[in-house]
Formats: C-alpha cells, sequence, structure tokens
C-alpha cells in the first residue's frame, strides 16, 4: 500500500523517549537526560536479523537465540515532552538535531519494507496523510531514501562502539543478562534501561567531568519534574540512581 506523509510540526510526537546516536548523545548531553536501552528481539520476528546486525545475538536457555540491540537514548516519560520542544510547539534545536528526528518517520532500525505502520500517525498527532501530502512511500520503498540512510550508516558505525561494550557489561553484570533473557521470552517482549556513565569510560576524547556536570544539571531537573507523579516513577528512579552516579565523580 502506498502511503502519502507531512509534517505540519505540531510537536505532538516529540514526547517520550528517543532514540539517539552517540554523537547526537554527546552534544546534547546538557540537554537529554541520556541512559542506555537494551531491547531484545525474538527469533522468527520480522526485525530479527537487523537487529542482530547492529546488535548482537544472545543464547537463551531454550537454545535459541535473541537479537538485542543497544540505544543510547534521551529517557523521557511518555507524559513529558521532550526538552528540545519550545513553547511553539517547534524544535529549539532544529538545525542540529538529532538524526532519528530527521529520519522520522521512518526508521533505520527496521527495513525499509517494514515501514508502512509507521506512517499511520498515532491518536492525537496532526500529521498529514491526505493525498494531497507528498508521496513518501511506494511498493515498499522509501521515495526519498537519504535520512533513512543515512541513519542506517550511523546505526552501524555506532555498533562497531557498542557491541564490544555490550559485551563486556553482559560479562560483568550477570543479572543484566538475566533480565535481558527474562525479557526476550515475553509474549510481548520489553526493554532493560541502565545508566549511560559506563559507556563514557570507552568513548574516546569526552571529557568525563564536564560531561558529569551537564548530565547532573538535566537529571535534577527531572528529578524535581518527576517527584511527585506516579506514572514518571520509574523514570524518577533511575534519575535519582544516574544522579547519584553523576555526584561521585564530580
Amino acid at each position: 500500500m502506498d502511503r502519502h506523509f507531512s509534517c505540519i510540526a505540531c510537536g505532538k510526537c516529540c514526547a517520550g523517549w528517543l532514540p539517539l546516536s552517540i554523537n547526537d548523545a554527546l552534544e546534547n548531553a546538557n540537554l537529554f537526560p541520556l541512559f542506555l536501552l537494551w531491547t531484545p528481539v525474538r527469533q522468527g520476528a520480522k526485525s530479527f536479523d537487523l537487529t542482530a546486525k547492529i546488535g548482537f545475538t544472545l543464547k537463551l536457555k531454550n537454545r535459541k537465540l535473541a537479537a538485542v540491540r543497544l540505544t543510547p537514548m534521551s529517557y523521557i516519560p511518555p507524559q513529558i515532552n521532550c526538552p528540545a520542544l519550545s513553547e511553539d510547539n517547534l524544535c529549539s534545536i532544529h538545525e542540529r538535531k538529532p538524526l532519528r528526528c530527521s529520519t522520522m518517520p521512518f526508521s533505520a532500525s527496521r527495513d525499509e519494507n517494514d515501514q508502512i505502520d509507521l506512517l499511520i500517525p498515532r491518536p492525537g498527532w496532526e500529521c498529514d496523510i491526505s493525498d494531497n501530502a507528498p508521496l513518501v512511500y511506494k511498493d515498499k520503498k522509501i521515495s526519498n531514501p537519504d535520512g533513512f540512510l543515512s541513519e542506517r550508516k550511523q546505526l552501524l558505525t555506532d555498533s562497531e562502539i557498542l557491541k564490544p561494550f555490550a559485551q563486556l557489561m553482559l560479562d560483568s553484570k550477570p543479572a543484566l543478562k538475566m533480565e535481558l533473557e527474562k525479557m526476550a521470552v515475553r509474549p510481548h517482549g520489553g526493554n532493560v534501561v541502565v545508566g549511560f556513565l559506563p559507556l563514557i569510560h570507552r568513548l574516546a576524547n569526552v571529557d568525563i567531568n564536564q560531561f558529569a556536570a551537564s548530565q547532573l544539571a538535566v537529571l535534577e531537573n527531572l528529578i524535581g519534574i518527576t517527584k511527585e507523579n506516579p506514572e514518571c516513577a520509574d523514570a524518577h528512579k533511575n534519575y535519582v540512581q544516574a544522579a547519584g552516579e553523576l555526584r561521585a565523580i564530580i
């Protein structure tokens, strides 16, 4: 099925988790609360092969495999807008916005022929999908794939850093491996969120003290915002833990 789509800059999609490249994460450490998202994909799922390529495979107890993707992200509860969203619902960092935002509504973490449902706006979104909007997807091909290809290239580049880092984390943290195995066998899957700081120690040319100071200010702000909101309890707990780890550095 062909799809028409045009963004009208309503800002409705600018909330919740935002996957980031490593570079986008570091460049926005003073704006986004940075965490790492581990996402297992069951063997046989549509995105298994691609996830294994940009991530890694994990042996499960039933002799099957799970493909796992490790993703830097801006960890914002779905009830809270992106910190870059201005009061006029426009992006305050539009000229240097993250690659994930530039590729929207497509996603390079999926195969090109598996994009069609991403072109159906979620409830409340005001995207133009009328016939008057540009034809962006035809015969399971993206009409202008430049952004998609740029994001895919970055995913593969980042994987060269994230794959060995992931293996080190799994070797040193058996509880993390057990949690991923548990998520992998759930009927509807799941995610594991951990702090960003361990990755910083693996990155060259990063001033860890400057990073810690920038992130601590972001986290302290969000700790205050989420403190009295029961819907944000998990995020609040993660913010508090990450902030404590950063204070130990500064």
